[in-house]
């Protein structure tokens, strides 16, 4: 069976105020759903800039190493090197996992991730 809007419109508009809000419920009782009410249009323009002022670009990263891959002393050595941690803290990070850097710049985030990837480890940015 087609749907025919013109048929749908004629036989709506044929409808007395008190059938339109009869089928208004019925349709809201079929459905679940409710009718909205409707906004000006210059109401409009500010409910769509609001997604966008919610989507603001991230600023600060956080870099984490998710695996320690083959080369484990390599990625050592490279989170010495980018943390100033001692031996003993650096092989707990790289082993176990964790955080490396946080609160960084993307381009320094980007910059670490390079390097630890280099040395044979999986990282994460956040």
């Amino acid at each position: 069976m087609a749907f025919d809007k013109d048929a749908m419109v004629q036989q709506l508009s044929g409808l007395t105020v008190l059938e339109l809000v009869d089928l208004v419920e019925a349709l809201k009782e079929t459905w679940g759903v409710e009718a909205a009410a409707a906004m000006p249009a210059g109401m409009m323009a500010g409910v769509a800039a609001a997604p966008e002022a919610a989507a603001e670009e991230q600023t600060e990263f956080t870099v984490s190493i998710t695996s320690a891959g083959d080369k484990k002393l390599q990625v050592i050595k490279e989170v010495r090197a980018i943390t100033s941690l001692g031996l003993k803290e650096a092989k707990d990070l790289v082993e176990g996992g964790g955080v490396v850097k946080e609160d960084i710049s993307k381009d320094e985030a980007n910059e670490i991730k390079a390097k630890l990837e280099a040395a044979g480890a999986a990282v994460e940015v956040k």
